[in-house]
């Protein structure tokens, strides 16, 4: 009889579980050892979406916006079509992309959303004052 008391290194751990310590441990604060245990979830094709922005949502509440950008973004790649999930997590991607001063990136996220679901939540907003501050580009004169 296999012992009730299973190890985080043990294999036969289903996806499902490994999904659901990683979001306690996020929900305790303990970000890396989440990470570890979402990372194992990928595995499972039904999970990965979940997986990889719960991942992303890590690395953005412990301050480390460069690592959760790439996260975001593999759970974007994981959606088989598009849907509600998919502006969710480019909403989070582009407020983390916003974060970073990356307002270029920033808009393509923010643009893709409108086109999607032209209501959700600030983006039109968000959109408006980002491209008012968008720098131009060096040696165009913007009366031309």
């Amino acid at each position: 009889m296999p012992d009730p008391v299973t190890h985080a290194s043990d294999q036969t751990v289903q996806p499902a579980e490994r999904y659901e310590r990683g979001i306690a441990l996020k929900k305790a604060g303990l970000y890396k050892a989440a990470i570890e245990q979402l990372e194992l979830a990928t595995v499972d094709r039904s999970l990965a979406v979940k997986a990889h922005a719960q991942i992303g949502l890590c690395y953005k509440l412990s301050g480390r916006y460069e690592e959760a950008v790439p996260a975001f973004q593999r759970a974007l790649k994981a959606i088989p079509v598009s849907s509600k999930e998919t502006v969710q997590i480019l909403y989070v991607l582009g407020r983390t992309l916003e974060s970073l001063g990356r307002v270029a990136e920033t808009l393509e996220a923010y643009r893709w959303i409108r086109r999607e679901d032209s209501e959700y939540r600030d983006v039109a907003e968000r959109i408006e004052r980002l491209s008012a501050r968008r720098p131009t580009v060096p040696g165009k004169n913007r009366s031309s």
